[in-house]
């Protein structure tokens, strides 16, 4: 093992013990039994359909950066070689919709949003996070969801590159929130210490977004 990584599992190791001991990531929420995988009101789908705002940004890898910025240690200006080069991870995790189609066993690869936050090590403050994408597109979350376990900056799905039409070259997934928390184009991260609503938000669409919940609108 090198040096680099021997630094890099050591700074790992520290935060996840802190975040242990502050409990920094815990949601609350209960295992749910294999019978409620689909949650309520949502069909099952084979394909992908595509969702956006009526634009598909060109973002080519020479010019794609990735900001983190707001309340961490160590703000972050990603070039794609950059984003690359740091830990890449597998999952598999499904997707909730919430115009109601949901679609099982997605293999994504890229980077752990937990890897990500080990990077930039956010403050004792932060609590939720704003997502902003290449075409103007912006969601919160909270901090504990954007940290959950199978979160993934993905940039591959089904062992290809994601297209554009799907949020390529990178975009966020966080499986157990509906897609529209999971941003596509994903410009900039930025650390809060109160919640703020995003586009969805902002038009009459719940500010978590837990569809075990059915949290599909303002007031559910």
């Amino acid at each position: 093992m090198s040096d680099d990584q021997t630094s890099t599992d050591s700074k790992l190791t520290t935060s996840k013990r802190r975040w242990a001991a502050e409990g920094k990531f815990l949601t609350g929420r209960i295992s749910r039994p294999e019978a409620e995988r689909l949650p309520p009101g949502q069909h099952l789908v084979k394909n992908w359909p595509v969702l956006d705002l009526g634009q598909q940004p060109m973002i080519s890898i020479d010019s794609w950066r990735l900001e983190v910025r707001g309340l961490i240690e160590s703000p972050l200006d990603l070039t794609w070689a950059a984003f690359q080069a740091l830990d890449q991870s597998l999952k598999v995790t499904d997707i909730h919709c919430v115009t109601t189609w949901s679609r099982y066993d997605n293999k994504w690869k890229g980077v752990s949003t937990r890897d990500l936050l080990d990077q930039v090590m956010p403050k004792p403050e932060a609590h939720y996070v704003m997502l902003t994408s290449y075409d103007g597109y912006t969601t919160n979350l909270p901090l504990a969801d954007f940290a959950a376990e199978d979160a993934i900056l993905a940039t591959s799905w089904e062992g290809v590159p994601l297209t554009r039409d799907h949020g390529g070259p990178m975009r966020l997934v966080v499986p157990h929130l509906y897609f529209w928390k999971s941003a596509k184009w994903l410009r900039r991260i930025e650390l809060l210490p109160v919640d703020a609503a995003g586009f969805w938000e902002q038009n009459g669409y719940n500010m978590r977004g837990d569809p075990w919940r059915e949290q599909r609108y303002s007031g559910d």
